[in-house]
């Protein structure tokens, strides 16, 4: 897989206004798609060069990688685009590291080989399965690609998604990869400044562009299609709900454009769940990438039900986190059902109602009618009792159902303090009916 940064929608759009940069950028990246056809080996689990995390390497303006070393440990030195890349590359590490338990891309601490002064002017930055590759611009519209720190860790994530979820890189697969590879570029980008999610600017290669050019940035998370409006680059292309999709057979199906619709959704969760978005949002990001829910094929609909579920196990004891993630893909139209209520908690709860001081619980019907009865008094102490009571906190008498008795299936009738339930067989909730277990000494 070798997935770039700039999209080819852009590129082309340059070459077509006489950059003849761009007409060689184009077609040095039609020569490396066809050269890369074939699978691509990946470094050999334990692979080590010398003793640091990274390698940073010259490319010397040529086409051929990886080049000669640069910089393998300190001191910097001294060009601008190895120390970028040296840094941001640590930086990256860092943020998987210590907020994910993730070694390099391959979880095997594998040292990363980047290469910078790549080609003539190469307006891109790219993962080519094996290592991170960044050319240096045009001197016209793009700077440095080593220059933001987002680009090195966009391409990092590339590598991460080939080592786990492997998602194919055509229509909403593909923009799944472009999507979660600007989610963790945020991340570092966040990570590195200090900043929470509502402080963030959710821009993607903010300082790509260089002055001259009306561009905030290249995407924008939080407003896709809002990035740059310039002559030479024209209007910025990205959708950010499903109901702008766009169907297309250029860029892989459209998977830089409709990137925008899973990065709103991420931007909106991370925001509504407040602080740091590396420790909640990104923490369910990673796990639904690398849990086995999502694989090759996975669309915008799965990978949104996984985010849900991996709130739903990761959080379980507070259910404003899935209703968040819920909402954010709600928005954008992915998850298209009603949303959970997502209501701000109240300063104080009311203390809950005292219980009664005893549960009686009676069982009958069955295919042989028999009646079963028992009690349990509530002010004892031993474990069974605690187990009862601290059961029956949680239930909601309004909540539970009560469906007409099916043949030959058991009722139930359960009595303690004002209320009285009766419940079929099928309609018991898991806490009624460790409830019945315990007080029938079952």
């Amino acid at each position: 897989m070798r997935c770039t940064f700039i999209p080819p929608y852009l590129l082309r759009r340059l070459a077509e206004g006489g950059n003849a940069t761009d007409h060689h950028t184009l077609r040095l990246d039609e020569e490396l798609r066809q050269r890369r056809i074939a699978p691509v080996p990946t470094f050999r689990t334990g692979t080590r060069i010398g003793s640091s995390t990274r390698v940073i390497y010259d490319a010397h303006n040529d086409e051929k990688l990886p080049g000669t070393v640069a910089r393998q440990g300190d001191p910097a030195t001294g060009d601008p685009a190895v120390d970028e890349a040296w840094d941001h590359a640590g930086l990256v590490w860092q943020l998987f590291d210590e907020e994910f338990q993730r070694r390099s891309v391959d979880d095997q601490a594998t040292p990363l080989r980047i290469s910078v002064h790549y080609g003539d002017h190469y307006d891109n930055a790219f993962w080519d399965g094996r290592q991170l590759v960044f050319g240096d611009g045009d001197g016209q519209i793009f700077d440095r690609f080593t220059k933001p720190v987002d680009v090195l860790a966009h391409e990092f994530t590339h590598g991460v998604i080939q080592h786990t979820a492997a998602l194919a890189y055509q229509g909403q697969s593909g923009a799944l990869n472009e999507s979660v590879c600007d989610v963790f570029a945020c991340l570092t980008k966040q990570r590195h400044l200090g900043q929470t999610a509502t402080a963030a600017d959710w821009l993607i290669g903010d300082g790509i562009f260089l002055p001259g050019v009306r561009a905030r940035a290249l995407r924008s998370m939080t407003a896709p299609g809002t990035a740059y409006d310039d002559p030479r680059l024209g209007v910025d292309p990205q959708v950010g709900s499903m109901a702008d999709y766009v169907e297309t057979d250029a860029d892989n199906g459209g998977v830089h454009l409709n990137s925008g619709i899973p990065n709103r959704a991420f931007a909106l969760a991370a925001i509504a769940l407040g602080g740091h978005s590396w420790e909640r949002a990104g923490r369910l990001w990673y796990d639904a990438l690398t849990r086995g829910e999502v694989g090759p094929q996975t669309d915008f609909r799965g990978f949104a039900e996984a985010t849900v579920h991996s709130a739903e196990r990761l959080f379980p004891d507070d259910e404003l986190v899935a209703a968040a993630v819920h909402n954010g893909w709600q928005t954008v139209g992915v998850l298209s059902w009603p949303a959970m209520p997502a209501p701000v908690a109240p300063a104080q709860e009311p203390p809950p109602a005292p219980l009664a001081h005893r549960v009686a619980v009676r069982r009958f019907g069955g295919y042989a009618g028999v009646l079963q009865t028992g009690e349990l008094d509530l002010d004892d102490d031993e474990p069974r009792v605690v187990e009862v009571r601290n059961l029956l906190t949680t239930v909601d008498p309004q909540a539970i159902r009560s469906t007409p008795p099916a043949p030959d299936r058991f009722s139930y009738t359960l009595e303690y303090g004002p209320h009285t339930l009766r419940v079929s067989e099928p309609d018991l909730t898991p806490e009624l009916y460790r409830v019945v277990q315990i007080v029938l000494g079952q």
